[in-house]
């Protein structure tokens, strides 16, 4: 490769000049400067930062991304996936999420996961996932994710976090892939060279032992006795009672409770709480949705694509299934990644059945700003995307 003239030496420094550090860092940022050009003009069309993706895409001061070390089954259809994060992961406290875009058909798609380790000495973070049915990205890192893969990031998120200092009682209560944020919590806890002195007790809920995540590394702490654990199966089981609650844990009005697992399990517990004027600290991987569907239309887009969707589907969902590459994040209605202007038409919120309108003339001329991750379509609507 041939230099420009002058691209090849920095010039002579003169001891005055020497004196002076700014002289020398603009002549080397000159320098970097036009070599960059030159290195641009190398690789036209793409451009350097093309490159340096596929050399070197963990680099720092580009989107964050992650490569997949392994792919560990913990059950038929849950795997725990860990990813050595680019340079600029800032870490996370346990009991956090983050989210993870995974390309699939040629569409981005974004999922919340809870990060399920405390600290670990190769820098790598792991999640882990159970695959649902007609879960695109469940399914995919599970059954088909294979080490070497990127997938995309964002940094951690979330409140589901035990407070400091920790208090010395706890109640922990799981259901399914719900023990994935308190397992990161544990081994936090239990990694520490000295052990918090904690008096723990989970409950843990499961359809069948089978199913269970973690179990044989709960049972190991259980053996430990480093935690009481209360594993519930509703095949043998039946469904959990919460009136069994007070006979299983007779000391629960005093422990600090932290709950994760699907909305009904949830629901109910904060309900319970409540009646008792007790405190019960929640994470849901998904809002609490109506279940009566309203009126549905067509989601129309600014390149002509039109979609059918329901009243009782989440635009993002809908959007998605008919292979829109859609802005999303938590899909909780909360970190307002997935938010878009609506020019035309009427939605409706999951959460609450409030409509929102925009008229054209009548409201800003941007549009009106709408979740899509928690509207479905109230009549025909245009979004700005």
């Amino acid at each position: 490769m041939t230099l420009p003239p002058g691209s090849g030496t920095v010039g002579v420094v003169s001891s005055t000049s020497l004196s002076t550090p700014f002289l020398v860092r603009s002549s080397q940022g000159g320098l970097r400067r036009r070599l960059r050009a030159v290195a641009e003009a190398a690789v036209t069309p793409l451009t350097l930062d093309d490159v340096l993706d596929n050399f070197h895409p963990l680099r720092s001061g580009t989107d964050l991304r992650g490569r997949i070390v392994s792919v560990e089954p913990e059950t038929a259809d849950a795997a725990t996936i860990v990813i050595k994060p680019g340079r600029d992961w800032v870490g996370h406290e346990p009991g956090q999420y983050l989210q993870v875009g995974v390309d699939v058909d040629g569409v981005r798609l974004w999922r919340c996961y809870s990060l399920t380790h405390g600290p670990r000495p190769d820098g790598n973070i792991s999640i882990t996932v159970k695959a649902i049915p007609d879960g695109v990205v469940s399914n995919h890192l599970v059954h088909r994710a294979r080490p070497g893969q990127m997938v995309h990031l964002q940094q951690a998120a979330g409140d589901f976090v035990l407070p400091q200092p920790i208090p010395r009682q706890l109640l922990l209560v799981t259901a399914g892939s719900g023990i994935t944020p308190v397992i990161g919590m544990l081994r936090n806890l239990f990694s520490k060279a000295q052990r918090p002195d904690i008096d723990i007790t989970l409950v843990h809920v499961n359809q069948a032992e089978p199913h269970s995540i973690f179990k044989d590394e709960l049972r190991a702490h259980a053996a430990a006795g480093h935690l009481r654990l209360l594993e519930h199966f509703d095949d043998r089981d039946g469904l959990l009672d919460l009136a069994r609650l007070e006979a299983l844990v007779p000391d629960i009005g005093t422990r600090a409770a932290y709950a994760c697992g699907p909305s009904g399990l949830l629901d109910a517990l904060e309900q319970w709480y409540d009646e008792r004027g007790l405190s019960l600290n929640t994470e849901r991987f998904r809002p609490t949705l109506l279940t009566d569907a309203g009126e549905g239309g067509t989601v129309a887009f600014v390149d002509g694509t039109v979609v059918e969707a329901d009243g009782a589907t989440p635009i993002l969902d809908a959007a998605e299934a008919a292979g829109v590459l859609m802005p999303s994040g938590c899909r909780m209605g909360i970190c307002m990644g997935c938010v878009l202007p609506m020019k035309e038409g009427a939605v409706r919120d999951l959460r609450n059945g409030e409509i929102t309108v925009a008229v054209p003339g009548e409201t800003a001329p941007g549009g009106v700003k709408i979740q899509t991750c928690i509207t479905a379509a109230a009549g025909d609507c245009h979004l700005d995307h």
